[in-house]
């Protein structure tokens, strides 16, 4: 399948670009998921990344890359919440305008946040149609530049240096697992990984309740997200004509989790790593700990893809 993709030194200039606006984050392990799972466990914990998410790397990247005339009424987007916070964040650093269409059920935490970095938002219907509609207005009406939250190359580079920094600050992997929803972070940890990192397999974990991304793979044709039913929300978004791509020509497999998956492994990832990360974060040890058979005795990463939990609404807390 022919790709337009973000080459090696495009991914090597993001990281060079984004370097004084992001943390380095860290890699830790658990030796107890380590002895459940039968594997070695290491993670990638973008948990800890500024605006609580990898998010900001692509969003960093795109916006540090505009020039001014690009710039100057701002820039807008559609995202449920992490996509938003980045952005938002991003545009305070440059000193622009973000305007940003949200969900109407997007976490309380993440309007929050986006409202807290400087941002306009204006929600929508929570269906992709609406977002997109909704966002057509608000740049008709402001002119502001359009920063996609995952169908996009610069955001794309910009998320692949998250695996960049896991290559260059930990042995070899035989497998690195990373969420899968618009496919913006999976897209850059394939490239990272088919770039700097050979013979180390990309693997994606998806919600069974919203598993459009495992179909479009399993069919090779797109299949559109359609009505998502998953607690997972960073996870709803449908694939995008750039990612698509790009994930079928270099990522290995996907794995559908179920919603009991996902929240028991967001609860032991709480509990024994002593961390906290969202509902999203918690799919790649869900498919791991789902495939203890095929992952048995291998080097596996996993990337945890943010942290901005709602507290009040813990999903093992009825």
């Amino acid at each position: 399948m022919k790709i337009n993709a973000p080459g090696e030194a495009d991914i090597r200039e993001a990281a060079a670009r984004i370097r004084p606006w992001i943390h380095r984050t860290p890699v830790l392990s658990s030796e107890y998921l380590n002895s459940v799972s039968g594997a070695t466990l290491i993670f990638k914990c973008e948990n800890f990344q500024k605006a609580g998410a990898f998010k900001s790397r692509g969003a960093c990247n795109a916006v540090f890359s505009l020039s001014q005339e690009q710039l100057a009424h701002g820039v807008a987007t559609h995202s449920s919440g992490n996509h938003a916070q980045a952005l938002a964040r991003a545009a305070m650093l440059r000193g622009i305008k973000a305007h940003v269409v949200m969900p109407s059920d997007s976490s309380p935490v993440k309007i929050a946040a986006v409202n807290g970095y400087g941002g306009t938002v204006t929600l929508c219907e929570p269906n992709l149609a609406s977002r997109e509609s909704t966002l057509i207005e608000v740049i008709k009406n402001t002119g502001a530049t359009e920063i996609h939250p995952y169908d996009n190359l610069t955001i794309i580079a910009g998320a692949a240096t998250a695996t960049l920094e896991l290559i260059e600050d930990s042995t070899h992997q035989d497998y690195i697992i990373a969420p899968v929803g618009g496919g913006g972070l999976l897209s850059g940890t394939a490239l990272s990984a088919f770039y700097f990192s050979a013979g180390t397999k990309v693997i994606a974990a998806e919600p069974a309740n919203a598993d459009d991304a495992y179909r479009s793979f399993k069919n090779k044709t797109f299949v559109p997200s359609v009505n998502p039913d998953t607690i997972a929300d960073g996870l709803r978004t449908s694939l995008g004509t750039l990612t698509f791509p790009i994930i079928m020509n270099h990522v290995e497999d996907i794995i559908p989790v179920s919603e009991n998956n996902i929240i028991e492994a967001m609860k032991l990832i709480w509990e024994r790593m002593k961390i906290v990360v969202e509902i999203s974060a918690a799919v790649g040890l869900a498919a791991v700990l789902k495939n203890k058979e095929t992952f048995k005795s291998k080097k596996i990463a996993i990337i945890l893809s943010g942290g901005n939990a709602d507290l009040t609404a813990l999903p093992w807390i009825k």
